[in-house]
């Protein structure tokens, strides 16, 4: 009787140890594709601001003021018993990392968006996961065996998702005559005008775009490296928001020193609106890319940035009638194929045991006497897939 007891108590704790290795990367994958959704809502704000005039420069820097006043009490607070010491080495990490992102990647994306529209931005930025995965292997975070199927399906996702932002680039082909754009443009001249003089610019848009899309996987796989001496995630989020913050500041200084005072002013209107959203956006968003990153690599996060090209292009019709074009849309769904193959490889690198384990290690408690005797014999722990404790690697 005794045996079998321990054994149910076994088996109710494998089922839901198995409950919760689905149901966290279940919360990892929808708070991703919510702040997908998130960006979207800011890349449509950000741009009615800057349509009234307002500078990228002078927008980052309200944007990381917001950030850091929200954050940074939750991190002195929540953090205050687990934060590390800080060491020069870590200091000099997190000002790289806000040199990185947001710096120069949000200036080269707004930049990018400013030649072109937000549609065709955020389509360019879907070269990202590929960059990403591309410098994850040069530093030895991803993996690749090349006889290996997943590893050919990583390699060959982003040959096409390169492919498809040259297609997304230079083809344009018919108009796609929407419900919502049909007979919009006569009655809105300026932007049709906006629109024919950004096309003019699409090359350089996407030059910037590409720019900034190594800007960002440079600062993925630097936060990867810092996470593995810094892990405290909101902390180091409240350290990347102020040093974006003072950063930024002596960037749009040195750009925007010619101009009036006026130009720094902010009012009850959509410039504070899309300033505050980004604070609130940029502190929840470097956590989250803390947490995932930690968890699944510097891949899987960047993997996700189609979702947000999708809600773009439909608010970016919606908002500012933007036209979409049969060789964008094309571009478009060739991209969407690779980065999912970059994907299905990316998920076939770890065994689900070994998977389930990473994931796992942060809510590991030390194993009392009392659980070592209800073990099975070998030593093996019936949580853990079956796989020893001692090979448990969290980085």
């Amino acid at each position: 009787m005794a045996s079998l007891e321990r054994t149910n108590i076994l088996r109710t704790k494998f089922i839901m140890e198995s409950l919760t290795n689905l149901i966290r990367p279940a919360k990892l994958i929808l708070a991703v594709a919510l702040l997908q959704g998130a960006y979207a809502g800011q890349a449509i704000i950000v741009r009615m601001a800057m349509n009234q005039g307002m500078s990228h420069y002078i927008f980052l820097v309200y944007r990381m003021a917001f950030a850091t006043v929200l954050i940074a009490p939750f991190a002195l607070i929540l953090d205050r018993k687990s934060r590390p010491k800080m060491t020069s080495s870590i200091l000099v990490k997190t000002m790289l990392l806000s040199l990185f992102d947001p710096v120069l990647d949000q200036n080269l994306y707004y930049m990018a968006m400013s030649y072109s529209t937000a549609t065709f931005t955020s389509a360019m930025f879907n070269i990202l996961p590929a960059i990403a995965f591309f410098m994850a292997w040069i530093f030895r975070l991803e993996t690749v065996n090349i006889r290996k199927l997943h590893s050919q399906a990583k390699v060959l996702g982003t040959i096409i998702t390169v492919g498809g932002a040259i297609i997304l680039t230079l083809a344009k082909g018919p108009a796609l005559n929407l419900p919502w754009t049909k007979g919009k443009n006569q009655h809105h001249p300026h932007h049709q005008m906006q629109s024919d003089s950004n096309h003019k610019d699409i090359t350089k848009s996407a030059l910037l775009s590409a720019a900034a899309c190594f800007c960002w996987s440079s600062f993925i796989i630097l936060q990867a490296f810092t996470l593995r001496s810094y892990p405290c995630k909101l902390s180091l989020a409240a350290l990347t928001c102020f040093w974006g913050l003072v950063e930024g500041a002596i960037l749009a200084l040195a750009v925007e020193w010619r101009n009036s005072n006026a130009d720094w002013s902010i009012h009850l209107d959509i410039r504070l609106l899309a300033a505050f959203y980004g604070g609130i956006l940029s502190g929840v968003a470097y956590y989250i890319m803390g947490m995932v990153n930690k968890e699944n690599g510097p891949v899987f996060f960047s993997a996700f940035n189609p979702l947000g090209t999708v809600i773009i292009a439909i608010l970016g019709s919606l908002v500012f009638d933007e036209h979409m074009y049969l060789g964008s849309l094309t571009g478009a769904i060739v991209i969407v194929v690779g980065l999912y193959l970059v994907l299905w490889g990316k998920t076939k690198d770890e065994p689900p045991s070994q998977s389930s384990i990473t994931q796992s290690q942060p809510n590991d408690e030390p194993i009392t006497t009392s659980q070592q005797q209800m073990m099975p014999e070998g030593g093996l722990d019936i949580e853990r897939g079956g796989e020893p404790k001692t090979n448990i690697i969290y980085s």
